[in-house]
């Protein structure tokens, strides 16, 4: 009884392996969608380009500014996630209390070869007038290009995507970049929302204290990037050691002018 219970038990193990494999087959293949964080590498910045306008570029020739650059990667007949991304960006960019072009840039590129420049400028010009953002009209960099130098860029950056022929379209992660003035990666955003602050933040951190006022140096000082949170958070110690320094300052300004007072410098 005990061997043919065996023998029963193997058969079904046999059989199911082999009908798990039967499905593996005719099942299409997930591949994968993710991101690999590649924070302080460069991205390639010999790579050719195309503008809205239909000018063929080199990307090292958007960042004479030296200025931090918001990048990202989309493309424009995308059923849903990419316009909720660059929506999300739009609302963030309306608020953002920076001056593009002196402060900051925005590149996006369009990770569809197919589609043509004349569809990308249009597109361009929706969310200019859509978001009232026509401040950013020659500092938000609409690229199309050829597969080879659109996959140079996603890999520089770990943008892990696909397409899938059974659903039309490109899978890909929702995600922005955000680079220094040499193109240097230092800090990823998630998301299809990213509110002023962590854009704000961002930028200022990957200028590497080129930009921004006294007060946005300190409040940089304050937080800290929350990869868990997906968020700018307060960073105690900063605060504690900023509190010490203040203490300090003015311990030393007090002592300062008792002594002038004792000594009648005044």
């Amino acid at each position: 009884m005990i061997k043919k219970n065996s023998f029963f038990l193997l058969l079904f193990i046999l059989n199911s392996f082999l009908f798990s494999q039967t499905i593996k087959k005719e099942l299409p293949s997930e591949q994968p969608i993710d991101i690999i964080e590649n924070l302080g590498s460069f991205i390639p910045l010999d790579t050719n380009f195309t503008n809205e306008k239909g000018e063929e570029i080199i990307l090292e020739s958007l960042f004479s500014k030296e200025i931090p650059t918001i990048l990202t990667l989309n493309y424009f007949e995308c059923p849903m996630l990419c316009s909720l991304i660059l929506n999300g960006l739009s609302e963030s960019l309306a608020s953002l209390s920076l001056n593009p072009g002196d402060e900051y840039q925005i590149i996006t590129i369009d990770i569809n070869p197919n589609e043509t420049t004349e569809f990308v400028r249009a597109k361009k010009r929706n969310y200019i007038e859509e978001y009232d953002l026509k401040i950013l009209e020659n500092d938000w960099h609409f690229l199309t290009g050829n597969s080879q130098s659109i996959k140079k860029i996603a890999d520089s950056v770990g943008f892990i995507y696909y397409y899938d022929k059974d659903r039309k379209e490109y899978m890909h992660p929702s995600v922005i970049s955000i680079l220094s003035p040499k193109g240097k990666i230092s800090r990823y955003l998630y998301g299809i929302e990213f509110p002023e602050r962590d854009l704000k933040l961002g930028i200022l951190e990957a200028s590497e204290g080129k930009i921004g006022s006294t007060i946005d140096k300190i409040i940089l000082y304050c937080y800290h990037y929350d990869p868990y949170k997906n968020t700018y958070t307060l960073f105690a110690t900063n605060i504690m050691r900023l509190g010490g320094i203040l203490t300090i300052a003015l311990l030393g300004i007090t002592v300062v002018n008792y002594w002038r007072r004792d000594h009648n410098l005044f």
